[in-house]
């Protein structure tokens, strides 16, 4: 399909999504009173909790004493899988408000601990970590289903349901102060989660790539590296959930592109798009060596730019055929999500090429869910319609008239649009 036919077709699919798209809701503080009924029904009078845990989550705040927490939908055990992040939340296009209520339901059980200590008192580290408060958490990490567990809490929690800004811009569920924990089965591990458990020489990117190869997918793999349960023995450690998520989209996508490296070229180029949760993704895939390239456009009001007044924030990131070295800082976590998303791609194609993801946060998107949002996006821009162009420069040109900023603006921050010939036209229009 022609760029042009693909844009008006695209523009014509979007306008029918803006009108069966809900307006932003914020029930989500409705709901948690009706948790509140809930969680009083299920706490016994000794304070234990019976229930059934689909993930676990570590804290990332005071670094290497963090606090390390079992996750569980209180009263809703039954529908307890459909509360793990996962690419099914995609599939199932949950909207802010569904993602809102599902992590406001999980009550966060925790206790604080050091990454390495593995809590029994003595001096065994996370590597030895098969009984007590950490062995359950292992054993709910790396089961291939949720768990049945009995949590007990230390006193009656006092939940506090006074719902501010804050708690809509960062959605979490209560916390409680747990005491013990103890499994209700004996949960079931995929043999080759087994294998990576068992050898100890195994560094963790390799255990990861292993895992991947295996058909396990990233939100798995980050759980079970979360839990200290990959890496050389006695070296293991907690590692906290957003650390992680991270760490495995990048070493995942880093044996992507090695895989990768000596492929064929893509032979044309194509554009490709989608939307999702206020957020707006266009791929540009360009025939080349491996190069990459992020831009974000976040819209005057979305959840990361809430000043109205303040015009689009832009931020970029980029790497050439060799990757790069060290953290990405200005557009975080979504570089490595979005990269992720266009490897699997290309490797799937058996191709390589040069890659420009533009992505554009609006105001619709009034509260985080997380990056797996932007990786699920980008996975699935790839499905249906595409785009093709003749040169980079026509399909930029044709991105940027559906961006609320002009080629000029877009020019100056990215690093591959910068060597488009611009003419005057290109620098005047929107530049908010």
């Amino acid at each position: 399909m022609r760029l042009d036919e693909y844009l008006e077709f695209e523009a014509n699919e979007r306008a029918e999504r803006r009108r069966l798209a809900r307006e932003k809701d914020y029930g989500i503080i409705d709901h948690l009173d009706s948790f509140e009924r809930r969680f009083d029904a299920e706490v016994s009078d000794d304070a234990v909790v019976g229930s059934v845990s689909p993930s676990i989550f570590v804290g990332r705040s005071d670094y290497p004493n963090v606090s390390t927490g079992l996750l569980s939908p209180v009263g809703r055990e039954e529908r307890a899988d459909s509360f793990r992040t996962s690419g099914a939340w995609y599939d199932e296009g949950v909207s802010i408000a569904d993602v809102f209520e599902r992590r406001t339901s999980l009550l966060n059980a925790n206790r604080g601990v050091d990454v390495t200590d593995a809590g029994t008192g003595g001096n065994d580290t996370v590597h030895d970590a098969w009984d007590g408060w950490l062995g359950v958490q292992r054993e709910v990490a790396i089961a291939d289903r949720p768990v049945d567990v009995e949590i007990g809490l230390d006193g009656t929690p006092d939940l506090d349901f006074e719902v501010g800004l804050e708690d809509v811009k960062t959605p979490t569920g209560p916390r409680a102060a747990a005491r013990e924990a103890a499994l209700d089965e004996n949960p079931h591990v995929p043999r080759p989660v087994k294998k990576t458990l068992e050898d100890d020489d195994w560094r963790a990117e390799g255990a990861m790539t292993y895992l991947y190869r295996r058909g396990f997918d990233v939100y798995e793999i980050n759980t079970i590296l979360s839990a200290g349960a990959l890496g050389r023995g006695r070296n293991r450690r907690l590692v906290p959930t957003r650390w992680s998520i991270t760490a495995v989209d990048d070493t995942v996508g880093k044996f992507l592109r090695g895989s990768i490296r000596d492929a064929p070229s893509i032979d044309r180029i194509e554009v490709h798009r989608n939307e999702y949760l206020g957020n707006a993704f266009w791929v540009v895939l360009v025939p080349g060596n491996w190069e990459y390239e992020l831009v974000e456009l976040k819209a005057p009001g979305s959840i990361w730019n809430p000043d109205p007044d303040a015009g689009i924030y832009l931020a970029a990131a980029s790497e050439g055929r060799e990757g790069r070295t060290g953290y990405v800082e200005e557009t975080a976590g979504a570089y490595y999500a979005a990269r992720l998303g266009v490897l699997e791609h290309l490797n799937e194609r058996g191709r390589q090429a040069k890659v420009l993801v533009c992505r554009h946060v609006s105001d619709d998107y009034w509260g985080p869910v997380g990056v797996w949002q932007v990786r699920e996006a980008v996975r699935n821009a790839f499905e249906g319609e595409r785009g093709t162009a003749e040169t980079f420069g026509e399909a930029v040109r044709g991105v940027a008239d559906h961006l609320p900023i002009s080629l000029g603006r877009l020019r100056r921050k990215s690093t591959m649009a910068a060597g488009l010939q611009a003419n005057l036209a290109d620098f005047a229009g929107r530049d908010g």
